[in-house]
């Protein structure tokens, strides 16, 4: 299969100001947000390092390239942290955004699904599952 990896994923959000906050409090860049108060990107997106991206809909967003089930909630995504489980835990308790799994053993994609790992879970103010992932070095 030539499918290498992918490019972006978007989720929905009921409250943009509030999932804005969140996440620059838990040490992500949010891409094309000046655009978006200015009314020139009817979305803006969250930085996940040099390549990938998450595209954001703020409620009341209307487009047809859309998942039809798409509503403020439905995503549990995992991120890679290239640093230790004991950082993450100590964004994450700075942030004020509780630990609600692990940190505890997981396997993720790497290494075709066979590479170990640590991980953690919270959940954003829409309530999306979102994992964080250390892999053994």
């Amino acid at each position: 299969m030539p499918v290498v990896g992918y490019d972006h994923v978007a989720i929905p959000t009921a409250d943009s100001e509030r999932f804005i906050e969140f996440y620059k409090r838990i040490g992500f860049n949010i891409l094309s947000e000046q655009e978006w108060r200015e009314g020139k990107s009817p979305i803006f997106k969250v930085q996940l390092g040099p390549n990938n991206i998450i595209n954001v809909h703020p409620a009341g967003l209307i487009a047809s390239l859309r998942g039809d089930a798409a509503i403020p909630g439905c995503g549990d995504l995992c991120f890679v942290w290239e640093g230790t489980m004991d950082e993450v835990l100590d964004i994450l308790k700075r942030a004020e955004a509780p630990v609600i799994g692990g940190p505890s053993p997981r396997t993720g994609g790497r290494a075709a699904g066979v590479a170990t790992s640590q991980s953690c879970y919270i959940r954003d103010p829409d309530g999306n599952l979102l994992e964080f992932m250390v892999y053994d070095r």
